[in-house]
């Protein structure tokens, strides 16, 4: 059996602080195989760094995945292809730099995560289902988790039972709420329609709650940004058991509240 921890938006200092803080001792409780990140939120709320992806492997995480703000930071562009631990949505078109999977082998099992962007209140792009559809066609692997990075809980859902029995798990993200819902698809898929986020608890979704009032209340322009300093931060995260056979035998969500040092 395969062990995964995966760690639901990462959104700015505060959420990088709170994380590198709380996971030694979550990989004691645990005792992963895998750590999983979202990235997208990383630096100052979008986007990612050369020097956030480093500090983040050298904690100990495997794999980052991305979204709609993965390419916010023009500097990582050019390294993207030889940062072989992150990975961009799938299903942007093939032109766009930096990779679109992750494969790696554990216990001599097979194991492939993919990251797909959802269409649904999103900037124009591919169908994740078709995308997805194409690339299974073309892997051989053993355990297969993806994560959806979309808006709208009715296009997860609807993807996740599109591909259940085909994929291992399917964790979804972007929207930085917890949900609810966590289950086992007709006894073979985790799925979570929302990880949630890591990033301070007196936030709106992890920015400064001020801009985005302004916004709801005048509809004026507003440029958000995660607060630079909060006493608490919640820490969302999954834990997801595999089989060797692909089933996932457990999905459990944790949701945790961290005193900051930044606070």
């Amino acid at each position: 059996m395969i062990k995964i921890l995966f760690f639901g938006d990462i959104v700015g200092e505060i959420g990088r602080e709170a994380f590198y803080k709380k996971l030694p001792s979550l990989k004691k409780d645990h005792q992963p195989d895998l750590i999983i990140v979202n990235g997208e939120n990383l630096a100052n709320g979008k986007g990612i760094t050369p020097h956030i992806y480093h500090q983040l492997l050298d904690s100990g995480v495997d794999c980052i995945t991305s979204g709609n703000h993965v390419f916010d930071n023009k500097d990582i562009i050019e390294q993207m292809e030889e940062y072989t631990h992150l990975i961009r949505p799938l299903n942007y078109p093939n032109s766009v730099p930096g990779n679109s999977s992750y494969s790696t082998t554990i216990q001599g099992i097979t194991i492939t995560i993919l990251n797909v962007l959802g269409q649904v209140f999103l900037p124009p792009i591919d169908s994740p289902f078709h995308t997805t559809e194409k690339f299974l066609e073309n892997i051989n692997s053993d355990i297969i988790l993806i994560d959806i990075h979309a808006e709208a809980t009715s296009e997860k859902k609807a993807f996740a039972y599109h591909f259940q029995n085909k994929v291992s798990a399917i964790v979804g993200t972007h929207t930085h709420v917890q949900t609810n819902d966590a289950e086992i698809i007709n006894e073979h898929t985790a799925y979570i329609t929302d990880v949630g986020m890591i990033g301070a608890k007196n936030s709106i979704i992890g920015m400064k709650p001020e801009p985005v009032l302004r916004r709801f209340l005048t509809s004026m322009p507003e440029r958000f940004a995660p607060p630079k300093k909060d006493d608490f931060s919640i820490l969302n995260y999954v834990e997801i058991i595999i089989e060797k056979n692909g089933k996932a035998q457990s999905i459990i969500p944790y949701s945790l509240t961290i005193k900051n040092e930044l606070g």
